[in-house]
């Protein structure tokens, strides 16, 4: 098990250090702001984020970061040192919840709690070891859901285990499905992984028009699609940058999420389990006019009733 995992290939398109108070399309493109208006923005629903790091002294995260640990050599392997010295991880965080105070941007979900799991270091890749720690550690904190904007083509059985144990243990695990797409063409497949592990959620990625983007993976276990072009958020050195890739989809999905978690408790009065958890999410999709090996069930629309 000496192979590493890699942040999907992503493209950094600008960087700001100061930005006027906005809301990004793809939190629109969700129906999130109609959710916050019904009072759903997350709150109580922990989403650990398994990834670079974070900015911990970031404006726009303040209040979000609960904890967080570092699994990589950065730091001399510190385990209580979790910043972000690439900036992958921060736009991620700010992504799922980005406070709603007049700070740069609001995320999807700015009610929810982040737990910050450092599993990639500094050059963005991480050994498969630090990647299975630091999902039995969110197992072990009893998160909701793990956000994974990573992977590899090596289906490795070790890796698969961590996932099947958490889920068992009533966490989602979402993933982005991989940036090797080759510009639409549903005909060939393009396995990532965790991504194509048929018991996490993957995630493809779609632009500002709801368009598949070119570097989407297609394959038989993409279950979704989310905003993924373009896409501006938080960004270390407490600065903003845009982002594509299927990184930056995957974090609209587990805010998505948090929102669901939170309205699913209230709306059915009870904690549900995983699968209802994700049946919701489903509800939850639109159908683009697309193969289903790009798009899944579709993209979100958080049309909370």
């Amino acid at each position: 098990m000496n192979e590493n995992l890699n942040l999907t290939p992503f493209t950094v398109e600008s960087e700001v250090n100061k930005l006027d108070y906005t809301i990004p399309y793809g939190v629109t493109m969700l129906n999130a702001t109609e959710a916050w208006k019904k009072g759903y923005t997350g709150k109580g629903v922990v989403v650990a984020i398994i990834d670079t790091g974070c900015d911990t002294k970031h404006p726009a995260l303040e209040g979000r970061i609960i904890g967080g640990r570092n699994f990589t050599s950065d730091d001399n392997s510190n385990p209580n040192i979790f910043e972000d010295y690439q900036g992958h991880g921060t736009h991620v965080a700010g992504t799922i919840a980005a406070n709603t105070t007049p700070v740069g941007i609001t995320g999807v979900a700015p009610g929810a709690n982040l737990l910050i799991l450092k599993a990639l270091d500094k050059s963005g890749s991480g050994k498969m070891q630090w990647i299975i720690n630091a999902i039995n550690y969110a197992v072990s904190k009893k998160v909701n859901i793990i956000s994974m904007s990573l992977g590899g083509p090596q289906d490795t059985k070790e890796l698969h285990d961590a996932i099947l144990n958490a889920v068992n243990n009533n966490i989602l695990v979402v993933c982005a499905a991989g940036n090797r797409g080759d510009k639409g063409n549903a005909k060939t497949d393009e396995l990532d992984y965790p991504g194509a592990y048929d018991e996490v959620i993957e995630v493809g990625a779609i632009d500002s028009n709801k368009a598949i983007a070119p570097f989407s993976n297609s394959n038989l276990y993409v279950d979704l699609v989310a905003p993924g072009v373009s896409i501006l958020s938080t960004y270390k050195n407490q600065g903003y940058a845009t982002l594509s890739g299927t990184s930056m989809a995957t974090p609209h999905v587990s805010g998505a999420l948090a929102i669901i978690i939170e309205w699913a408790n209230k709306e059915f009065e009870r904690n549900m389990t995983e699968s209802e958890y994700y049946a919701q999410l489903i509800k939850f999709t639109k159908a683009l006019q697309l193969s289903r090996r790009l798009q899944g069930n579709g993209y979100i629309n958080l049309n909370l009733q």
